[in-house]
């Protein structure tokens, strides 16, 4: 679903991702964890084309972002770390705009819009402008626009911050659904406890490079995972 292979992004003289290869498959949820300038972030925008990156070879559901980068994020969806949603629009406005872009028909879209939004108790506020939405509520309208056009692969840049308690079950419940049918899901997150339960697999990068990866079960052992890349961290 997702293939990284050698990836190696500079920054003038600095590699913020150093030779890192990861292998994401159909039914995973994979998390993706590390200190604040790891180099998380840069590899999830590369992997979905927002970053061109220096060495390496990225593919999505087999295609190489180089060769075909439009098809590829037809078959993803991207959650930034702090969604930059138009503000000027309404939230209704905002998915309808999405779902032209991916060219969902009208009755189809109108489903899962009433769905989602129904999941997230925001249907009542999909008339207002965007700009009177709280940070929380932003993030429940990136969501619902990553899920709309049913991507094959979701990307995910701490997806859970800013969401309350529901929401993030409800998150949750999406993400283990998406990939009980087929997809797959990419993540990095700060909260240690949620990857530990979510997730299928998990990577452990620090200062660019790939530390350790495995099933959940590899990578933790009989400890918890928060003891575990905290002794990584720290050797």
């Amino acid at each position: 679903m997702l293939v990284i292979e050698h990836l190696t992004k500079m920054y003038g003289d600095k590699k913020a991702v150093d030779d890192l290869s990861l292998h994401i498959r159909p039914g995973e949820i994979f998390g993706f964890i590390g200190h604040n300038g790891a180099g998380k972030s840069t590899t999830l925008k590369s992997a979905v084309g927002i970053l061109k990156f220096d060495e390496g070879s990225i593919a999505v559901c087999g295609t190489r972002i180089q060769d075909d980068p439009l098809k590829c994020k037809k078959d993803l969806a991207y959650i930034p770390d702090n969604p930059d949603l138009y503000d000027f629009m309404s939230g209704i406005k905002y998915l309808n705009f999405i779902a032209d872009i991916f060219a969902i028909p009208a009755d189809v879209r109108q489903e899962r819009i009433h769905h989602y939004a129904d999941l997230f108790e925001l249907t009542d506020d999909l008339a207002q402008p965007i700009s009177a939405y709280s940070h929380g509520m932003k993030q429940k309208l990136a969501v619902i626009a990553a899920w709309i056009h049913s991507p094959k692969l979701i990307i995910m840049d701490e997806p859970f911050v800013g969401l309350d308690p529901t929401a993030s079950h409800q998150l949750k419940e999406m993400m283990r659904e998406h990939c009980d049918n087929g997809g797959a899901i990419f993540f990095s997150t700060h909260v240690l406890e949620v990857a530990e339960k979510l997730c299928d697999k998990v990577a452990i990068i620090k200062q660019g490079k790939l530390i350790k990866v495995g099933t959940m079960e590899e990578v933790k052992g009989d400890d918890s995972l928060e003891e575990v890349f905290l002794e990584l961290e720290a050797e």
